[in-house]
């Protein structure tokens, strides 16, 4: 199982305490989602080897516009394996579910984002993951933490109603937000989302980082054209 996480300068540690502390939890691996305009300095390859973890590149382009977000993953998707769209606004949202080429809609029901079936279903159709995102779950209290609650079950239940692909994160950023599998698991129990979805939220993003990994790769030419041997393309 994988994390996604904001490090230094978009969040407070750096990759590699982020890796570490990732590895201490039982992470297999994390993918660094560090918003465009705050790229993180890390050297992916000398992390794996240090900490024995799986490391990730990835962004999340942050913008209003559904124009530049369009240049932005464009740009973005031949050097990122993991490419978001900070999601939230109503527009930033669409945007996004119709996008083949965009992997993940981050936290869609931010601020005063709404998902619903219509985005649902455009998601399920075009593969594009969506967040179930337990940040303001963990880390806010009272009112805000029971809207979040609700927020975050509701979304569950749409998604699984339609089958829409789906990850998982506590989106920490900073290493002392991180938190291990089996507590977002116990956590997930606890406000009635299953502990296997949420196990299984956390595995897509290795999932995901396997299949763009292969599409990067000299052999690939476009899903489910390959040169030389087969590979499934899933």
């Amino acid at each position: 199982m994988y994390e996604s996480v904001h490090a230094h300068p978009d969040g407070q540690s750096t990759v590699a305490r982020m890796a570490l502390t990732a590895s201490e939890a039982g992470y297999d691996g994390i993918v660094v989602r560090n918003h465009g305009d705050a790229p993180a300095p890390y050297d992916p390859e000398t992390i794996r080897e240090t900490y024995d973890i799986d490391v990730v590149t990835g962004v999340e382009v942050r913008t209003d516009d559904p124009s530049r977000a369009s240049g932005f993953v464009g740009n973005h998707r031949e050097k990122q394996t993991i490419v978001a769209v900070h999601g939230g606004d109503p527009t930033m949202n669409r945007f996004a579910v119709e996008q083949p080429s965009v992997d993940v809609l981050a936290h869609p029901m931010a601020g005063d984002g709404d998902f619903n079936h219509v985005l649902a279903r455009e998601a399920a159709e075009n593969g594009v993951r969506v967040e179930l995102s337990f940040r303001h779950v963990l880390r806010r209290d009272g009112g805000q933490r029971v809207q979040a609650i609700r927020g975050l079950v509701k979304l569950h239940e749409l998604l699984t109603h339609y089958d829409t692909p789906y990850v998982v994160t506590g989106d920490p950023d900073s290493h002392l937000h991180l938190r291990g599998p089996r507590e977002l698991a116990a956590l997930g129990e606890e406000i009635g989302i299953p502990a296997e979805d949420i196990e299984a939220g956390l595995a897509e993003w290795e999932t995901l980082a396997e299949r763009n990994r292969a599409r990067q790769s000299d052999a690939f030419v476009e899903p489910g054209v390959w040169l030389g041997s087969r590979h499934d393309d899933e």
